[in-house]
């Protein structure tokens, strides 16, 4: 048995590949000879059709290939169903670029040896030169199942795969290729770099390309490889560094105070009078109209194809009429530094963040917070997505009356925890489930606690203008570490406290339209969200809800 392989390579126009690059690429049509079937032919004596075919084979060889028909059609006379017969009738064609001439032949043969990886392979090659890629893509990929080492079918499914999208996948086909064949290498190495291109992975992508142009210099494709590469080197530089948001809206919120539910009627006789006392504390509105402000502007100040580094400010105001005692303005100062690479052919972005922010709780500031993490993502295919993430921090808060030493808040707190995405149509769907948990080692043994966090979510974009609807739910269980001391006030120093936190937060996300600034296009969105918050604890005074509804517009450039 003779091993050889015979290519029939033609230049395609591929047209735009990801985003403007025009690319052109070299559709290779591998097709596989003197290969072993499963034919059941007699050692002893070979029939009339064996010999036609024999005869075929060599007649192919030296393309002579209407002789070689002449004697495949002699075999199919005296043996219709013969498959290598059939199998080389359809590799016959191909050769003379006649796959619509090959695929009956070639069905037929399939039909005789369904399991075949070899027929099912040219089977699909046929199909793919006609760009019936929805009939090809299923018998290359049962053909990379049984035999992954065919020579040059891990580029045919790396190429149907990157046509769909799923990068990742195409990416693990082209790994995997096998090829004796130059252009077929350097196509494979093309296409690897436009998929971890697709995949923000700018550094291998460039890498990749360099080699394809490396393996054959003098190829077809090396012109527009050296181009995709200046391409992906240029479209990353011209990457937005500085960006950033302003917001403006109203808000009302029916609990800016905090109050506690009121315990009034719930039936208990050892109800803590505490809870009245504060829900009548004051004559002042319990609910309130206000506005919102925010700002938020990023500058990545170092970018390399690996690694990115940022710094950033968010400020945020919630302004309440009437208290304007509770209004809470937000300084926030970030940095960071991320690192892109791939794991197992899967993308994988690592960095860690420091964070600063001051918090102001009607004029004097009220919480001050560093901030430090550690955290991944992990891109497993298109349709998932893990992050991973720990963090410390710290809170001084500013005790403006004198309190016990068990009721200071400042503490230290660590959490860890993990978010899973399950993601549709490029993202404009998703739906995401979380875990965290976190330790708060306050200073005051009243502000101690074990927490776990289950968080939930997804996102639906609507035909209508892309309008986006997303909600967010958390429960945070906090289990107190020790009795509190001065609650309930009716019998202080007996009970530990143990919180059930709700988070309800709905979304809508209406786009304007986009407005041009310079050589810039910017976005505005309206935005309407409400937030319901309900907690829930065994210390009565802890107890409340609170709903809050905003609505603003958004300009982010």
């Amino acid at each position: 048995m003779i091993d050889s392989f015979y290519f029939v390579c033609s230049l395609n126009t591929l047209g735009p590949i990801n985003g403007p690059m025009p690319m052109w690429g070299c559709a290779g049509l591998a097709l596989l000879l003197f290969v072993s079937l499963p034919a059941v032919i007699a050692e002893a004596q070979r029939t009339e059709a064996d010999v036609y075919v024999g005869q075929a084979i060599v007649d192919f060889d030296d393309k002579r290939y209407d002789s070689a028909l002449d004697n495949l059609r002699r075999a199919l006379e005296v043996e219709p169903d013969h498959v290598q017969a059939l199998y080389y009738t359809g590799v016959v064609y191909m050769a003379q670029r006649q796959p619509a001439r090959a695929v009956p032949f070639l069905e037929r043969a399939r039909a005789r040896v369904p399991n075949d990886s070899v027929v099912a392979f040219q089977l699909g090659l046929a199909y793919f030169a006609q760009e019936r890629y929805d009939r090809a893509e299923p018998l290359l990929d049962e053909a990379f199942r049984g035999q992954p080492n065919l020579d040059g079918l891990g580029y045919y499914v790396g190429f149907l795969r990157y046509r769909r999208k799923d990068y990742r996948g195409a990416l693990q086909a082209f790994r995997g290729s096998r090829t004796m064949d130059p252009e077929i290498q350097q196509l494979t190495r093309l296409y690897t770099g436009l998929s971890l291109a697709a995949m923000g992975l700018p550094g291998q992508a460039t890498s990749e390309v360099e080699q394809a142009i490396r393996l054959a210099p003098g190829s077809a494709i090396t012109g527009p490889a050296e181009r995709l590469r200046d391409a992906v080197v240029a479209a990353h530089e011209r990457e937005r560094r500085f960006s950033g948001e302003v917001r403006v809206g109203l808000l009302y919120d029916d609990n800016p105070r905090v109050r506690p539910k009121s315990v009034v009627g719930n039936g208990d006789p050892n109800a803590d009078p505490l809870v009245t006392t504060l829900r009548g504390q004051s004559r002042q509105s319990i609910d309130s109209v206000g506005e919102l402000v925010g700002l938020r502007d990023e500058y990545v100040w170092w970018r390399t194809p690996q690694w990115e580094s940022s710094i950033s400010y968010s400020g945020f105001l919630t302004y309440e009429n009437d208290v304007p005692k509770f209004s809470v303005l937000d300084h926030l100062v970030a940095a960071s530094l991320l690192h892109k690479n791939t794991v197992a052919g899967m993308p994988i972005q690592t960095g860690l963040q420091y964070v600063y922010d001051a918090v102001f709780l009607g004029g004097p500031i009220f919480l001050q917070r560093q901030t430090a993490s550690l955290f991944g993502s992990l891109v497993e295919n298109e349709h998932h997505l893990t992050q991973a993430f720990g963090r410390y921090q710290r809170k001084d808060f500013n005790q403006r009356v004198l309190t016990s030493r068990e009721e200071i808040r400042d503490a230290d707190n660590w959490m860890a925890g993990f978010q899973h995405f399950l993601r549709f149509s490029e993202d404009r769907h998703y739906l995401k489930l979380g875990y965290q948990f976190d330790w708060e080692n306050a200073d005051g043994n009243d502000w101690g606690y074990h927490g776990n966090r289950i968080l939930a979510g997804g996102q639906v974009t609507l035909p209508w203008k892309g309008t986006r609807l997303k909600y967010d739910f958390d429960l945070h269980l906090r289990d107190y570490t020790f009795k509190n001391t001065i609650l309930p006030s009716n019998n202080p120093g007996r009970e530990r406290r143990f919180d059930e936190e709700f988070n309800h937060a709905f979304r809508v996300e209406v786009p304007l339209g986009t407005l041009k600034v310079g050589s810039r296009d910017t976005g505005l969105t309206f935005v309407l969200e409400y937030l319901m918050t309900n907690n829930h604890s065994n210390l009565d005074v802890f107890s409340y809800r609170r709903n809050v509804t905003s609505a603003s517009v958004a300009w982010s450039f």
